[in-house]
């Protein structure tokens, strides 16, 4: 009979390290944030609405796995996931999750109230597209988060604007929106914005952060 060598174990432990910095939403809410960029302690509560305390416990949960690197300015400690490969690791996560657990698809369809059905675009698809010039692309994220990085060429209207900026967007070409992720809700409720007053829309599949990961290119201003 084989026994598994002591160095083998050790391997596992480090994997089960990252395994256990993933088990909380909190964290993987976190680390959806600082996928989109550079973000501060202080302006993570404020996204998250948690105590400071709680934010940054977690994210030293996340630091000491490899997953967030913080960077000192001044008063202020700043954190940005490691790398792309931050970004790879929770889509294979969610794609385990909604291939195995029955209730993924239940919260979904409540979650996005039912515009999960909605046609999503590709990126391979969408690259073709843009080549063509046959889209507009629409960032539906906060402006701080598009400036720090968004698809070339995309207009952006926060999710929030989006019904009183309708001008903005040329009404003779397909929209294309996306924001932080797939699970970001605010594409999923512009598309239902733009087709309700007569545009043609879909949501880009993934967001910013896999774009990027996928190695795509990108504007920062």
């Amino acid at each position: 009979m084989s026994r598994i060598r002591p160095e083998k174990r050790d391997l596992l432990e480090q994997l089960a390290t990252l395994g256990k910095a993933l088990g909380h939403p909190y964290r993987l809410e976190l680390l959806e944030y600082v996928a989109q960029g550079e973000r501060t302690v202080e302006a993570l509560t404020e996204l998250t609405r948690l105590p400071v305390a709680t934010v940054s416990q977690h994210l030293q949960h996340l630091r000491r796995a490899g997953l967030v690197r913080p960077r000192r300015e001044g008063k202020y400690v700043h954190y940005r996931i490691t790398d792309d490969n931050v970004v790879g690791l929770l889509a294979a996560l969610r794609g385990v999750a909604e291939h195995n657990i029955v209730e993924m698809q239940q919260l979904l369809e409540s979650y996005f109230e039912g515009s999960q059905t909605l046609e999503a675009i590709h990126a391979d698809d969408l690259t073709a597209r843009l080549r063509d010039g046959l889209v507009t692309l629409l960032d539906v994220r906060p402006e701080q988060e598009y400036r720090t990085g968004h698809l070339p060429g995309a207009i952006n209207i926060p999710a929030a604007e989006l019904e009183r900026r309708l001008r903005d967007l040329p009404p003779d070409r397909e929209v294309v929106a996306y924001c932080r992720g797939p699970y970001c809700a605010l594409a999923h409720k512009a598309v239902r914005v733009l087709r309700e007053h007569g545009l043609q829309a879909r949501r880009l599949a993934d967001g910013y952060p896999e774009w990027r990961a996928a190695g795509l290119p990108v504007e920062e201003h």
